[in-house]
């Protein structure tokens, strides 16, 4: 998959059948959206594509990260390449994007840098200068330019449609085993192991700390059967998310024990993959009490591992 992520970079383009969207997600409606889209390329002998942007469009305006990113851009870039995606244009929403009339940004942008020929997106999708584009409009320039509209409708998960909103609320209500069935696949946020208090590994629980990263959504404070994925491996663990209230006043991280692991991870980036959530975090009356609750997540973790 080639990856444009300027429109400077954006040259020399093939007709092309491309998803129309914002896929901060790459949930399961994003992705049977871009499959639609894919599969109508492969049909017709043309370059499949998808146009979405590096930076949430409202976090333009507020000058701030007030939308969350559920998935990382790299995770975002390698979810969409598994889906058989050959051009990504990712590029950056900017004050001049913001303010294309939509006529404009067809012209400008979808045909003449991108070379539309099919394009994909859902009901609700807008563009253009105050979001006044629109399936409708894009149809209509469609007949003149040579493109053709497929809007699709709404992916529905029991009765629910399926949206990055939805998802959201999900991980921020610590609703694992719903968030997945919305996304696909098991929501999991990831980074750099760093040192933590050490407290773990005095009482017999060694953890791996992840800094909580500000940008991204986050499960509320408490404790998750996780899977924590190193070097491609999936292993077995348990997770803390939270501040460590009975031991001091912290920031917000996670502490994840792997079972039946012995590697020294500092420094090293790890993926932690959640399953459930089984407690909310509580302040103990000292280091022995939170050492015992502990000993009991990790024998509802295992039980629940299979170990």
């Amino acid at each position: 998959m080639k990856i444009f992520n300027s429109l400077e970079e954006i040259r020399d383009i093939q007709p092309c059948s491309i998803a129309l969207g914002n896929f901060d997600g790459i949930h399961v409606g994003h992705q049977a959206l871009i499959s639609h889209a894919v599969e109508k390329a492969r049909d017709t002998g043309i370059k499949s594509g998808v146009f979405t942007f590096s930076n949430h469009p409202k976090n333009l305006f507020t000058g701030e990260n007030t939308v969350k990113n559920i998935i990382y851009q790299q995770e975002k870039s390698d979810l969409i390449e598994g889906l058989g995606v050959d051009y990504l244009f990712n590029l950056p929403f900017t004050w001049e994007i913001c303010h294309m009339e939509p006529i404009a940004f067809i012209d400008e942008l979808l045909v003449d840098r991108m070379n539309l020929r099919e394009a994909f997106c859902g009901f609700n999708y807008r563009f253009g200068f105050k979001a006044m584009g629109n399936p409708q409009i894009l149809r209509q320039e469609g007949l003149i330019k040579g493109y053709n509209v497929n809007e699709i409708p709404p992916v529905m998960v029991d009765g629910d449609v399926v949206s990055s909103t939805l998802i959201r609320g999900l991980i921020r209500s610590g609703d694992m085993e719903e968030c997945e069935r919305f996304l696909g696949r098991k929501y999991s946020i990831g980074g750099e192991v760093v040192v933590g208090n050490r407290i773990g590994r005095t009482i017999g629980f060694p953890t791996s700390n992840i800094t909580v990263d500000e940008s991204m959504v986050t499960p509320p404070n408490g404790v998750y059967i996780t899977n924590c994925i190193y070097n491609g491996e999936k292993y077995p663990s348990v997770t803390n998310v939270g501040v460590k209230p009975t031991i001091g006043d912290f920031e917000k991280n996670m502490e994840t024990h792997i079972f039946n692991f012995d590697k020294e991870l500092y420094g090293k980036q790890i993926q932690v993959e959640f399953l459930k959530m089984t407690r909310d975090e509580v302040k103990f009356h000292g280091v022995e009490e939170l050492s015992a609750q502990i000993k009991k997540d990790c024998e509802n973790a295992r039980a629940y591992h299979g170990l």
